[in-house]
């Protein structure tokens, strides 16, 4: 068993404001769990207190339903995995893999059979004696990987592993690493601040705010019923827009819309870019700027004073003004001051 409980998990750097703020958290064995948000919210925070390099204000940590708060580091059987990667440079890739091993005092046959099981499983085999500086930034990535696999822990951690690769390598070594997890069925707990890596990664999505948890859920939930705004707007292209609701209408540039929601008085509604050109309620807006991104286009447009965007086919219809095709039944209803979703 490789669980991590949270709870109700402090830190404070002053002993006035807590980065971290009563957290409370279970990780099931072998899940992948992806800890997203902005800068600054406390997701590498919390890495740091599951792996001991910080020291927790108050509450406790539980690995394998065992409290660890004064265990070290190195006897908490966790791999961490950094931004930097943060490899040896005058070291070898051999010796960069193996040095945990080679600090645990394991015989060097073993060390050797392992390095090179690990080296092979990661396309490493011929960049053994090379030196980190002489490796591109997925190569290096993937050795600071093998130095984590190599001691078999019973929870990795990762820290915005991929966030100084290119984008193409970027969606590569997403693919590595989930089926990394696939092969080893283990823990992982992973942070960063890209949606799309949350997305297309995590088992479970945590969105964190101000050291708080906003929502944890699978991505299917977290997408589709986000609980406040904030989750709302973090995650996906989402639109807002002031409306006031009288026995359920409302006006968005002067045109009637009505929901069926028990909703009256001011309220922000919200609707996901990709949901703009596909319902039978209809509006016409005057484009600001229009990006090509590939596949399709992104149209920013003004709806009540609030900036919107539309993701649209290559093919639409784009001239001095966009007609706008969308339904009410995709439209999200939140409070103006507790952000909450109605």
């Amino acid at each position: 068993m490789s669980s991590v409980i949270l709870k109700n998990l402090v830190k404070s750097y002053d002993g006035k404001k807590n980065v971290i703020d009563n957290i409370n958290l279970e990780i099931k064995d072998k899940e992948f769990i992806v800890l997203v948000g902005s800068s600054g919210c406390g997701k590498s925070t919390i890495l740091r207190l599951i792996s001991g390099l910080e020291d927790i204000t108050s509450g406790e940590v539980l690995i394998d339903n065992k409290v660890v708060n004064s265990v070290p580091p190195k006897d908490r059987d966790i791999a961490f995995v950094f931004q930097s990667y943060a490899l040896y440079p005058h070291m070898s890739v051999y010796d960069n893999i193996a040095f945990g091993l080679k600090m645990r005092k394991i015989p060097k046959l073993e060390i050797d059979k392992k390095v090179r099981e690990v080296a092979k499983s990661l396309n490493l085999e011929e960049l053994l004696d090379r030196k980190p500086r002489q490796l591109s930034g997925g190569q290096r990535q993937r050795v600071a990987l093998g130095r984590a696999i190599v001691r078999n822990p019973k929870v990795f951690l990762m820290d915005e592993p991929l966030s100084n690769l290119d984008a193409n390598l970027r969606v590569q070594m997403r693919s590595e690493i989930k089926k990394l997890h696939q092969k080893l069925q283990t823990t992982f707990i992973y942070v960063t601040h890209d949606q799309t890596e949350a997305l297309t990664m995590g088992d479970r999505i945590v969105v964190l705010d101000k050291g708080k948890i906003q929502q944890a859920d699978s991505p299917e939930v977290i997408y589709n019923s986000p609980k406040n705004k904030f989750v709302a707007g973090f995650i996906g292209q989402m639109n807002f827009i002031d409306v006031n609701v009288n026995n359920g209408h409302f006006l968005i540039e002067g045109i009637d819309f009505y929901t069926d929601k028990n909703i009256n008085g001011s309220v922000t509604a919200a609707i996901r870019a990709e949901k703009m050109v596909s319902g039978d309620s209809v509006l016409e807006v005057v484009p600001e700027i229009v990006e090509m991104t590939g596949g399709e286009r992104i149209v920013y447009f003004y709806l009540n004073g609030n900036k919107c965007s539309a993701k649209v086919p290559l093919d639409y219809p784009i001239g001095d003004k966009i007609e706008l095709k969308f339904s009410v039944n995709d439209m999200y209803f939140f409070n103006k001051e507790s952000g909450e979703v109605i």
